[in-house]
């Protein structure tokens, strides 16, 4: 793979599944490419895709009632196509997860050690000793104070905080391409949501490690990504760098999201503002920009056209899916 190559290319990636009342759309053709050494955030609400498009990586969401399809290929390797036996290979080796709840995704009847010691020696030839050595190497690095007794306790012994970043040292055991995060701060206290994301960011820098956020705490973007995609309704709306999309936003959503964000400059605001209506939930999805029912500038286009992502305004990188223009005047559809 050459430099100039994305570590993770991404083309047309649908996820459905099938529910009571049809097929639920939870990814709508996403096309996305993760550069090697980059951390990626992911954001939106809650429903918008966002975790259905990043276990769909790494095979974690499929089953009888899934329908994946599009390409993900990384170093070569689509992993949409790649067989069960393919992706055991695959996860833990060239990919890597933490997930949000570490007290579930961890064995409460194993020490913390012996599953992180497991993990390497299910891609590594190594012996049990070596392994072990390894896991309180792991648990040194993401910053556990005295790790050869750590490894020796429980998960129901640690501090939430402590809990992720075993998860951490765990999704590092074999140096991954790529670690998904999946809101691996949500459940933690402002000051250890700091020493986590500050975590990520050192290990992404240290390992060059490709990293996927997925958040939908603005915070967290702005504290750690290097490049932002917004989803909404399963499609990126939006794409470009940390800076471009936190300051100069160009579609309606994210512009809206951002405004409900509480802001320690300026006046204290009695009354935050919200974004109007619900997101889309049902099986069935309107024409048009799936926005345009909650948006306060949408035009009568909106209701009929469906934007592709698309490069305007010469802001090179930063992508956007309105048909309006940049002046988006305020034309309320009834």
């Amino acid at each position: 793979m050459s430099d100039s190559e994305p570590l993770l290319s991404i083309r047309g990636l649908r996820v459905e599944f099938d529910v009571a009342g049809g097929r639920l759309p939870a990814v709508g053709g996403v096309d996305l490419d993760l550069a090697a050494g980059e951390v990626v955030a992911i954001v939106g609400e809650s429903g918008s895709g966002k975790s259905a498009l990043s276990m769909s990586l790494a095979g974690l969401n499929r089953g009888p009632r899934a329908h994946i399809s599009g390409t993900a290929t990384l170093r070569g390797q689509d992993l949409i196509a790649a067989g069960e036996d393919q992706l055991r290979q695959v996860r833990g080796k060239d990919i890597a997860v933490v997930f949000q709840d570490a007290l579930a995704a961890l064995n409460p009847t194993q020490r913390i050690g012996a599953q992180i010691a497991e993990m390497v020696r299910a891609h590594q030839k190594v012996s049990r000793k070596q392994a072990w050595a390894r896991a309180v190497d792991l648990l040194r690095e993401v910053g556990i104070a005295n790790p050869e007794q750590r490894a020796k306790t429980y998960p129901h012994q640690l501090s939430g905080g402590m809990r992720q970043r075993v998860m951490i040292a765990i999704g590092l055991a074999n140096e991954p391409a790529l670690l998904i995060a999946d809101e691996p701060t949500t459940a933690l206290d402002v000051t250890i949501q700091a020493q986590v994301l500050r975590l990520l960011k050192r290990l992404q820098t240290d390992h060059g490690t490709t990293v996927v956020l997925i958040t939908h705490d603005l915070g967290v973007v702005a504290e750690v990504a290097d490049r932002v995609a917004v989803m909404y309704a399963g499609r990126i709306v939006e794409q470009g760098t940390r800076d471009q999309v936190l300051f100069a936003p160009q579609h309606p959503y994210t512009r809206a999201l951002l405004s409900s964000v509480p802001r320690i400059d300026g006046p204290a605001q009695e009354r935050l503002p919200a974004i109007a209506g619900n997101p889309l939930t049902g099986v069935t999805r309107p024409p048009g920009c799936a926005f345009a029912p909650r948006c306060d500038v949408a035009h009568d286009a909106c209701v009929t056209e469906t934007p592709a992502l698309t490069q305007r305004y010469g802001r090179p990188g930063q992508l956007d899916a309105c048909v309006l223009g940049p002046d988006r005047e305020k034309v309320r559809v009834a």
